[in-house]
């Protein structure tokens, strides 16, 4: 029943076999499976350290110990997990056994692989609730909820969603379900439900610690962490939908030169190219890229361009692609995705289809000196989520698809790499556990404009960055959003404030309404798709502009801050946006802040994310904290009140 075998402890029992091994620091990995061999894909947990396993077997059951965490197994199978001595999670196990007397005939076993047609598993793992437990992290949700507890999450990338399934809890451990296939996980108040609609073993991750930056400093050390930001993105973004010629990018940039205002990145969205899958530009509006980049460059300013996954039937790759089979592949039917052509995806789990495409990028777009790629589309989108109907190079999209957004970040951080390039940063739609180590910054999606779902985004933002995501942006002021609708303007600016404070200032959105007619009469090509309003510093009004630039300038003053934050992300995980329990975890009241945060470990942040407001109430812990808009210099330990005028976010520094 009970073996050691190596670095783990085995269990065998009715058809399963059990594997718990020391993996990191303080943590124990957990696989099962009824099949009579275990999976090897170690997924987000390749290349992990093994621990020191302390292995003990009695008549009873079993035990694992790897630093300050413990797995006790009895001999009937049910796992419970201690933090030194103390309990903080374990099974929920409801089976009748007939030699054991007293035991509950609901017959739920706290691991259940149910089989599915044509073969593999559908699995529940279940673990008790713990009263008064608060849960943080994975990934990025559209709900204004930070504290996890209650929710249900899809397992499953979507536009604007992004599943990074690691969890915080209040009681001291960090979990991570280390499997990509689609499900979902509910953290009810009756039990844990973690579930995986197709797979071939169990596989999770748990580690203990202190503190929350222990347990994700923990946790990092594993999935990976995100290279140096580099210095040159630390600035303004600016992006709209989208610039359409190579003139129209230029003189954007040229305004700014003359303003005087610093300009780090400027983006050209998507339809800049001849087809889908063509990944290049079209060179009746794009003549040359080459000039056009050299010019930016005199600006201080990098560009960087949109790739999505999708490929046209028309493209001059298609047929290609499809014979060398670097495509996914519909079980049913003949497309994935209909927006604008009818396109099926390439294989981003394939790593000759991820060679492929960054050829082809580099031949078109690395080579005239363009060296970021916004990663559109990562998810991948489909026209419809059908999970069920995809297969990729990994496997069925139900047993793997949420890999998908990992392995495009990878083709692109690794073409850019070989190619000898260190300041590597790229825009990507999605992310699941491991993203950030290929230089990826995550934005929320194609979302609305409005306060609720800026409150959406605060939310995900403090999320992502605890399931170990430090690069984060949004589309200020939303993305699809009518810049003529009451009360645009204090949205646009409330959102500009708060982002100032990000990890990422980036404008963008497809801003209306719009009646801008097409460049030409073709079906195809740069001229082909619509464009939507200015989106620049200047473009809604001088009283607005005025405050966007005052923002901008602080920005660019915190640079060498950011700078020191990002190099902590890099060196132990810890996110750009810190939950306010992140830096001060022994503040019971910092537990229940869901509405301000810190920006590293020295500014504490409060937007207004309620539109009308003039002022809020802020939270201050113990210590020293001065205004930075007004000096003023005040005790911690209590609740204030903050002036917020409408150009004005609260932020404190801490002294």
């Amino acid at each position: 029943m009970f073996t050691r075998e190596a670095n783990e402890l085995v269990f065998r029992r009715r058809g399963e076999t059990v594997r718990i091994s020391a993996v990191g620091q303080d943590a124990l990995r957990v696989r099962a499976t009824p099949a009579p061999e275990m999976d090897p894909r170690d997924w987000a947990l390749e290349g992990a350290v093994p621990g020191r396993a302390e292995i003990a077997v009695g008549e009873a059951g079993a035990s694992i110990a790897n630093g300050r965490i413990r797995c006790e197994i009895s001999r009937l199978g049910q796992l419970r997990f201690f933090k030194d001595d103390t309990p903080v999670l374990r099974e929920y196990y409801r089976m009748y056994e007939y030699d054991i007397a007293h035991t509950p005939s609901l017959r739920l076993p706290a691991r259940e692989f149910r089989p599915q047609r044509g073969g593999d598993w559908r699995l529940v793992a279940r673990f008790e609730a713990n009263e008064g437990e608060k849960l943080f992290g994975m990934g990025q949700y559209q709900q204004d909820c930070l504290d996890l507890k209650g929710c249900l999450l899809e397992l499953a990338q979507r536009n604007s969603q992004a599943s990074v399934p690691f969890a915080l809890s209040s009681l001291g451990y960090g979990f991570f379900w280390n499997n990509p296939a689609v499900g979902s996980v509910h953290f009810a108040k009756n039990v844990t439900e973690w579930v995986g609609e197709s797979v071939k073993k169990l596989d999770y991750w748990i580690t203990v610690g202190d503190t929350p930056k222990q347990i994700v400093q923990n946790y990092t050390a594993l999935v990976g962490r995100a290279p140096e930001f580099p210095e040159n993105a630390m600035g303004l973004w600016q992006c709209k939908l989208r610039y359409r010629t190579q003139e129209e990018v230029l003189s954007v940039a040229r305004e700014y030169h003359r303003r005087g205002i610093p300009l780090d990145v400027i983006v050209i969205d998507f339809f800049h190219w001849t087809r889908q899958g063509d990944w290049k530009f079209d060179p009746l509006y794009w003549p040359d890229p080459a000039a056009m980049v050299r010019e930016l460059k005199s600006y201080g300013t990098r560009c960087m361009v949109s790739i999505w996954p999708t490929v046209d039937k028309k493209s001059e790759n298609f047929a290609e692609m499809d014979e060398r089979g670097l495509l996914v592949r519909p079980e049913h039917g003949c497309q994935c995705f209909d927006f604008l052509g009818d396109s099926y995806i390439y294989d981003a789990t394939n790593p000759e289809a991820r060679q492929y495409i960054w050829e082809k990028s580099r031949k078109n777009y690395y080579a005239s000196g363009i060296d970021m790629f916004w990663l559109d589309e990562a998810e991948p989108e489909y026209t419809v989520y059908d999970f069920e109907n995809y297969r990729y190079y990994s496997g069925t999209a139900l047993q793997t698809a949420n890999i998908y957004p990992v392995c495009h970040a990878q083709a692109y951080y690794e073409g850019q790499k070989a190619a000898g390039q260190k300041d590597i940063c790229n825009l990507i739609r999605c992310a699941w556990a491991g993203s950030q180590k290929y230089g990826a910054v995550l934005w929320s999606g194609d979302i609305q404009g409005n306060f609720e779902t800026l409150r959406d985004q605060f939310a995900a933002g403090l999320n992502v960055g605890i399931a170990g995501i430090p690069w984060w942006t949004t589309d200020i002021g939303g993305f699809f959003v009518d810049v003529t609708a009451p009360g645009h303007r204090e949205l646009l600016l409330r959102w500009f404030e708060w982002a100032t404070f990000c990890p990422v200032l980036r404008l963008h959105g497809d801003k209306g309404p719009s009646n801008i007619p097409l460049l030409d009469e073709r079906d195809w090509g740069g001229g082909f798709c619509h464009t939507g309003l200015p989106n620049e510093l200047w473009s809604y009004g001088e009283e607005a502009e005025k405050v966007l630039e005052k923002y901008v300038r602080l920005r660019i003053s915190m640079k060498p801050y950011i700078r020191q934050v990002m190099r902590e992300a890099s060196e132990n995980g810890s996110p750009v946006l810190r939950t306010m329990f992140y830096e001060f975890p022994e503040d019971a009241a910092c537990w229940d802040c869901a509405d301000q945060y810190m920006f590293g470990s020295r500014y504490l942040v409060a937007p207004v994310l309620w539109a009308g407001m003039t002022e809020r109430r802020v939270y201050l812990p113990a210590g020293a904290w001065k205004n930075i808009h007004t000096g003023e210099v005040l005790a911690g330990g209590r609740t204030v009140t903050a002036a917020a005028p409408v150009d004005v976010i609260p932020v404190f520094e801490r002294l």
